[in-house]
């Protein structure tokens, strides 16, 4: 899978930053054609897309890492199309971030309010009552997320690739918003409907589905894809990104409830308080303890001090460490396989380091 032996050797780094910057220049391109024709709209219209810019700015833009890891490592070497697909995957990201806050009713991300908050914030502003300024955000941020997923499609369809590749590469993006939308809507169903609470293998099918599929999956896919890399590399890769999706999902629920909020910038009282149904809860439900964490599980009123109960309980049934051990095992199963396919180690590290410092940063 890596480059014929005698080609001249390839600066990884520079060639890394100059996808990079390519890609940037994509996102910021998407960004000031909407500004530009917003003029001819509505100062609404206008402030959704400079909000819009700045969901998708910054970021360690780890999807597109790994099309472009994915890519050098089947032998890709059109820059210019990869950098294109490389924003369409940051879109899509883009898209499905801004559509599940709006779906968990979020209106901070990062620290500061997201689109729909910062619409509902200008609601009142203008003397809106407490509902309609709620419509505004929420209709904000689902027109934001649906203006990043068009222009994901745009720009896939005409990444410059050939008829039959860019075929491959919208089937595989119409894969992933089918599957994340399966997957968004089982998780929510779990939420609320606590009657019908799914089991361990159903909670990590919902992190295969909701996180694994587009954020892992996808990017090795597409990249494996577009260099032309046989299908058996390219179902490998899916397997590979799904292992290593799942473990990115647990790590992540491990930080929504045991995270430093400063680090996550999230409440970590929001989970606990939506009762969410991660591998956390579904192993807590099968222990002694469970009928302690239960009242406190979809609380919306649920204080700090209840909280770190909850947390402590956690903890000492033993649900903590079981969701860091699955999480674990899931990361280096990946690494394994990865390895076994012949994948460059640098995607190893790209693939699983994320996770880990997850972990790390919500140790005891």
């Amino acid at each position: 899978m890596n480059h014929e032996q005698g080609e001249a050797p390839v600066d990884r780094a520079a060639r890394a930053s100059g996808w990079r910057a390519r890609l940037d220049v994509e996102l910021d391109r998407f960004v000031a054609d909407g500004l530009r024709r917003s003029t001819e709209e509505s100062a609404d219209t206008h402030e959704l897309w400079q909000q819009l810019g700045r969901t998708g700015r910054g970021g360690e833009k780890l999807r597109s890492t790994l099309l472009f890891a994915a890519y050098e490592c089947c032998g890709g070497d059109d820059d210019e199309v990869v950098a294109r697909v490389g924003a369409a995957v940051e879109l899509l990201h883009t898209a499905l971030v801004i559509h599940d806050d709006v779906i968990d009713r979020d209106v901070v991300r990062r620290g500061s309010a997201n689109v729909s908050g910062v619409f509902a914030d200008t609601a009142r502003v203008r003397g809106a009552r407490e509902e309609g300024a709620v419509t505004l955000g929420v209709a904000a941020g689902i027109l934001a997320g649906d203006l990043a997923l068009a222009r994901a499609i745009h720009l896939v369809a005409l990444c410059g690739a050939d008829a039959a590749t860019t075929r491959a590469l919208l089937a595989l993006v119409e894969d992933a918003v089918r599957v994340s939308a399966a997957g968004e809507l089982d998780d929510v169903a779990a939420g609320v409907c606590r009657a019908t609470a799914p089991t361990l293998e159903q909670v990590l099918a919902i992190a295969e589905q909701k996180t694994a599929w587009y954020s892992f999956r996808f990017p090795l896919q597409a990249g494996a894809v577009l260099a032309g890399a046989p299908g058996a590399t390219v179902d490998q890769l899916a397997e590979v990104g799904r292992l290593a999706g799942i473990g990115f999902q647990l790590a992540d629920d491990l930080r929504g409830v045991f995270g430093d909020e400063s680090d996550t910038g999230k409440s970590a009282l929001s989970d606990l308080r939506e009762g969410k149904f991660t591998a956390l809860i579904a192993h807590a439900r099968t222990t002694a303890v469970w009928n302690k964490i239960a009242p406190h599980i979809g609380d919306a009123s649920l204080e700090a001090g209840a909280a770190e109960t909850v947390r402590e309980l956690l903890q000492s049934c033993g649900s903590r460490r079981f969701v860091e051990g699955l999480a674990e095992h899931h990361l280096t199963r990946a690494e394994e396989m990865a390895e076994r396919i012949g994948l460059d180690p640098a995607l190893l590290t790209e693939l699983t380091r994320h996770s880990r410092r997850i972990m790390r940063s919500t140790a005891a």
